[in-house]
């Protein structure tokens, strides 16, 4: 396709289009721009027709390369239809560092560069710009670094949900970056990592609670138990969320952090030579299909896993407690320990 004739059939498919319309009328792309609290979603759900302007994105996402090189056609453009450039630009392999940087809003609040060529350079810039990230993913960016986490720890005091790994260089990445999420206290004092407030936490990642990484290996999943108790890894679905907790949508590794933002777009769009088709099905939690006794040994079965490290842990204690008091109260002990005492000076 002619490069000019390309922008111009873009700037006609915009004439007259409002692109305020969120504002005006909230439809399912606006209902799910902020949905980092939702942890649920109806698979009964019907869906609507199209919007106006999500086929006309569709129409730029399908020669979103012949205006990558004059992204301010799109400048003025609001941040939730930037989003979804973005999100298709990721999926026909054009996210670059100069295409994030062109697109990125202060407004958003997740981060979708999975797959991409982002490197340290442009995510640096990007995360400079949107400083109330909530969501990240940068799962298979062979081309960010320790270094990069950790500017984005420290300048994204807001990061709830970090997504990373799934190839060699990223795993590497991660594996080196573990120190980076490790806290520091202010109150060395407490009893509970989990009554801490995080104004008493300094350095590391103070707001991380949930981490995607489904190919952590052994001692990594060890590190994070025992140093970052708080961040939970790889949460799965569940009707009961995890200790009480709702699990966000995005925090679940079946489903693209992205997801959401291009569902009335249609999957043509990025379905082209090269491209990488990256959408996912949402797993399906329906109430209706489980009756209330398999929901009640559920809970059962899921409350008991959760207990058991505690179960243990104190067992250990126990058995401590009972050596130490008989080692202070048997007789026998006390006559062995001053026999070698005896034995020790007399040789001295």
């Amino acid at each position: 396709m002619d490069k000019g004739k390309g922008l111009e059939a873009v700037q006609r498919s915009f004439q007259n289009i409002d692109l305020t319309f969120n504002s005006r009328n909230p439809n399912k792309l606006a209902k799910n721009y902020n949905p980092l609290l939702l942890s649920s979603w109806s698979p009964l759900e019907k869906r609507k027709p199209p919007a106006l302007v999500s086929l006309c994105l569709g129409f730029i996402g399908k020669h979103l390369e012949d205006i990558i090189e004059d992204l301010d056609l799109v400048a003025s453009f609001p941040p939730d239809i930037k989003m979804i450039i973005t999100a298709i630009a990721r999926r026909r392999n054009l996210l670059s560092d100069d295409v994030i940087v062109a697109l990125a809003e202060s407004s958003w609040e997740i981060l979708d560069l999975s797959d991409s060529e982002v490197s340290d350079i442009g995510l640096l810039k990007v995360i400079r710009i949107c400083s109330q990230l909530k969501a990240m993913d940068i799962s298979r960016c062979s081309k960010i670094t320790p270094f990069g986490v950790s500017e984005l720890v420290k300048n994204c005091p807001c990061l709830e949900i970090l997504r990373w790994g799934g190839c060699p260089r990223s795993e590497h990445t991660a594996r080196n970056s573990l120190s980076i999420l490790k806290p520091t206290l202010n109150d060395v004092e407490g009893d509970s990592w989990e009554e801490l407030d995080t104004t008493e936490i300094i350095h590391g990642a103070q707001s991380l609670r949930w981490l995607v990484w489904p190919t952590i290996d052994k001692d990594s999943l060890e590190i994070l138990a025992t140093e970052c108790p708080r961040i939970i890894v790889n949460p799965k679905p569940s009707f009961f969320g995890h200790k009480g907790i709702d699990i966000p949508k995005h925090a679940l590794p079946g489903v693209a952090l992205d997801e959401f933002i291009v569902e009335d777009i249609d999957p043509k769009t990025w379905a082209v030579s090269g491209s990488k088709l990256i959408r996912t099905t949402q797993p399906v939690l329906s109430s209706v299909e489980l009756p209330i006794a398999e929901k009640f040994r559920l809970a059962f079965v899921e409350r008991d896993a959760r207990l058991a490290p505690k179960r243990a842990k104190n067992a250990r204690q126990r058995q401590r407690r009972a050596e130490r008091e008989w080692v202070t109260t048997s007789t026998s002990v006390k006559s062995i320990v001053l026999a070698g005492q005896l034995s020790k000076n007399l040789r001295s």
